[in-house]
């Protein structure tokens, strides 16, 4: 793979085995390359059971291995759409715990103001501070904050089922010699007996800066819209993967427009951004429309689990 001339980051879903947690392969990763570990949020969505409220947002527990510099050699993450082979009866293990609000804006805040190597009892004090209110206890080890009027902030609770397990292994950038980087981390994951979960994926974060021209977007949507089903057969997709799909026909319309073609880039991403997109589809395009200034990629989001480079 050392041809590869694209500067691209790998997230790569494994599971750890029993016993064994996300941040047991962050600390050998560590060890690998004499650097350190820190605790960090990891901010998730999932689909959510009560009326009125389509989506809980999470910040979950994941583990950063960072250079004395403070640069990034990999990250150990929570994904919530691994699900099999958990057990769901399992106890919370000590200061493991994940962070629940209804609104993105509110956990924003707490993972800014507060420290995620805090214990559940500790985590949330800063925001209670904030808001000028006190923390209150709840069933099961929970803690919860409120404002003044009572209307819930944020919850933390413990983390049960096992959710330690499973692990999403975020590499940065990569420029250049893509293999040896990513064997340096899966190497580290075999050897403590991680192994592919039954709705794994890996997704392909490609740098967008080449793709920032709306004739080259517009060819890529067209042939992504033609060949989407024959390349997912040609890798292998997963058919257990969770929260894949083609983009809606709109999409196609728009970029198939007569003078779409001929839009600055910049025009090109004003009538993007009026169309309603996701990221959970087979390719991402919304961080090239909406730009995340950390993330401006493009997202293949289709392919297997691998545990070999």
């Amino acid at each position: 793979m050392s041809f590869l001339n694209w500067k691209i980051g790998f997230e790569i879903e494994l599971m750890s085995p029993r016993g064994h947690s996300r941040q047991d392969l962050a600390e050998l990763i560590a060890q690998q390359y004499d650097t350190r570990v820190r605790r960090v949020f990891h901010p998730q969505s999932e689909l959510s059971q009560v009326p009125g409220t389509p989506l809980f947002q999470n910040l979950t527990l994941g583990f950063e291995v960072i250079d004395e510099h403070e640069c990034l050699i990999a990250r150990c993450v929570d994904d919530l759409t691994l699900l099999e082979n958990l057990d769901k009866t399992a106890k919370p293990k000590p200061r493991w715990y994940r962070i629940v609000s209804d609104d993105t804006r509110l956990l924003q805040l707490v993972e800014s103001q507060a420290d995620a190597a805090d214990s559940i009892a500790d985590v949330l004090k800063p925001i209670a501070s904030l808001f000028s209110t006190n923390l209150e206890a709840g069933p099961g080890g929970m803690v919860r904050v409120a404002d003044r009027t009572g209307n819930p902030i944020a919850i933390a609770a413990p983390l049960p089922g096992e959710r330690e397990r499973p692990c999403e292994l975020i590499t940065p950038p990569i420029e250049t010699n893509h293999s040896d980087h990513l064997e340096m981390l899966l190497s580290a994951a075999r050897s403590l007996g991680f192994t592919i979960p039954v709705e794994g994926a890996t997704h392909l974060h490609f740098d967008a800066t080449p793709l920032c021209s709306a004739r080259v977007f517009a060819n890529l949507v067209n042939l992504l819209w033609t060949h989407g089903e024959n390349l997912k057969r040609l890798v292998g997709t997963n058919p257990n993967c969770r929260r894949l799909g083609m983009w809606d026909e709109e999409l196609l319309v728009l970029v198939n427009q007569s003078d779409f073609c001929q839009l600055s880039w910049s025009d090109a991403k004003t009538r993007l951004a009026k169309l309603e997109l996701t990221k959970y589809c087979d390719f991402n395009i919304k961080n090239l429309i909406q730009t995340i200034p950390s993330k401006f990629t493009f997202e293949a989001r289709i392919f297997p689990s691998w545990i070999y480079a």
